[in-house]
């Protein structure tokens, strides 16, 4: 993946300009005190790298435990005494 480089100090006063080639480009990389700190990438980018890769519904249906038979039934017990 291709990637800019910006100083912080640069990157404070050309944010609008960072955030263009977030945009438009590929992901900036933001270093300070010459080490990477921070990745600014596009929204659109963002979302693809964090939406889940199948749906819950099928996540569940494809389960190996789909059609298992669970015991929901509640305990009609009283709650037990607690000292106060």
């Amino acid at each position: 993946m291709k990637h800019t480089t910006w100083q912080l100090q640069d990157a404070k006063s050309k944010f609008s300009q960072l955030v263009e080639s977030a945009m438009a480009d590929e992901p900036q990389i933001v270093t300070k005190h010459g080490h990477n700190a921070v990745v600014v990438l596009s929204y659109k980018e963002y979302e693809a790298m964090t939406k889940p890769k199948i749906s819950l519904v099928n996540f569940f249906r494809d389960s190996p435990l789909a059609g298992v038979e669970l015991d929901i039934s509640r305990n009609n017990d009283f709650p037990r005494e607690i000292e106060l």
